[in-house]
């Protein structure tokens, strides 16, 4: 069952071109130079930012460096010059929602949230989830432990509202990232034995639609947004048995797929990306099965439903999401594997295995240039090209398993235990 609690400001307390076009609605309204969700507009995680770097490293380029109190795995989202991630206290009774000017790296404010123990994977923490920014509000998903909550504060740290969404059972613990579509907070919430899509009003957290989806164990992959040609706006949702558009407004589902050929149903991490008129997603078995599918989106003359394009059951990642540019996709898996692939067929155009270990942060494109970061802190800048070509490589003093943002032309990455800030220097500073 899900509760709202209202707080009061006063109250001191939480393309397709021609055939699809691909949609950030409501964070749709957020500016240019904004990261406002997980992966950025729409999830792409591109930003065509000018003018940072290509080296980038312990002491190359780093404008800021700072300790984070606490752990966590929040990927940080920046908007209006703010930065916004969650932490965990050390012994993990506590949740704190952290505001961080971009410029200097000062910390504006902290909120808290009530915390506790709870069971996650080894690489995940008590505070991997991501927020979400859209007209002067913070959404800010919470796990106790064993309750997922969601909380709305305005920019300045004001609580508005919380919204209990009930436990959330799961052997890897919670890591969930809502999307702004219009005045909604969409936020999937697939668990082991119970799955649901549930979108929250953005002015007062009450439950606008909850939609039931088949239920198998838990997922993590952040909806994207679409708009296929003769419908309106569609939420993309990728889980265990396959992936689902839905309607934005009311929750009915618009179309399905379900996995063809799998007798296993998988875990999905990673979240859809399109590319032309394909949408890509992918599902694994820890270290075992990987299976990634790409779905034609124009669908065909006499059904226009989504369908099948191509699969394949290798090289694609489990956890760090895929980037696309002009006909093609390109990734770094969860061993550190490169590669790029054509969209529309499958081809493979490469593969290369970088020195720097396992990879659970998706990388970024700026430009056409893709920035990767590893466990071990290693951290290589290649080329989105039909040949592989490696433009740089560092070493930070901490790993990285959060994915970075972008935003007013820095690269913002969060380590193990510090935030750090890469760009070149203003004449301020």
């Amino acid at each position: 069952m899900s509760k709202t609690f209202w707080c009061p400001r006063w109250t001191v307390l939480f393309s397709v071109v021609s055939c699809l076009v691909c949609a950030d609605r409501g964070a749709l309204s957020a500016d240019a130079a904004d990261w406002p969700r997980f992966r950025g507009p729409n999830g792409t995680g591109q930003s065509s930012a000018a003018g940072i770097p290509v080296e980038i490293g312990e002491e190359s380029n780093r404008l800021w460096k700072i300790e984070l109190p606490g752990a966590g795995n929040s990927s940080p989202v920046v908007a209006d010059g703010r930065i916004y991630l969650q932490t965990s206290s050390s012994d993990g009774s506590e949740r704190r929602l952290l505001c961080i000017d971009l410029q200097s790296g000062r910390t504006l404010w902290t909120r808290s949230a009530p915390g506790g123990p709870g069971v996650t994977h080894r690489k995940n923490t008590l505070a991997s989830c991501t927020g979400a920014v859209a007209d002067g509000r913070v959404f800010m998903p919470f796990w106790d432990g064993k309750r997922l909550t969601v909380s709305a504060y305005e920019i300045d740290g004001h609580p508005l509202w919380t919204t209990d969404l009930g436990e959330f059972t799961s052997q890897h613990g919670a890591g969930h990232s809502p999307i702004v579509v219009d005045d909604h907070v969409i936020i999937m919430n697939d668990q082991d034995g119970l799955a649901e899509v549930v979108a929250l009003e953005a002015r007062t957290g009450a439950v606008a639609w909850k939609t039931p989806r088949h239920a198998f164990r838990a997922s993590y992959a952040t909806p994207v947004v679409i708009e296929r040609a003769g419908h309106g706006p569609e939420v993309v949702v990728a889980s265990t048995d396959g992936v689902a558009g839905y309607d934005p407004k009311t929750g009915t589902e618009c179309w399905k797929w379900i996995w063809a050929s799998n007798k296993q149903e998988l875990r999905t991490v990673a979240s859809p990306v399109v590319c032309n008129d394909q949408l890509f997603f992918s599902g694994g078995n820890g270290p075992g099965a990987r299976h990634a599918v790409a779905i034609n989106l124009k669908g065909k003359e006499s059904d226009d439903t989504p369908h099948f394009a191509w699969e394949t059951l290798k090289d694609f990642p489990y956890v760090p999401c895929l980037l696309s540019r002009g006909d093609n996709v390109y990734f770094i898996n969860d061993s550190g594997v490169a590669g790029g692939f054509h969209a529309a067929t499958g081809r493979r155009l490469w593969l290369e295995r970088l020195p720097g270990g396992d990879v659970t942060a998706s990388p970024v494109m700026i430009e056409d240039r893709i920035y990767a970061f590893t466990e071990n802190g290693a951290t290589f800048v290649f080329a989105a090209d039909t040949q592989f070509k490696l433009l740089a490589e560092g070493k930070l003093a901490e790993g990285v398993k959060a994915s970075p943002a972008v935003a007013d032309g820095r690269l913002i990455v969060r380590g193990e235990k510090s935030l750090y800030c890469f760009g070149r220097p203003t004449p301020a500073q």
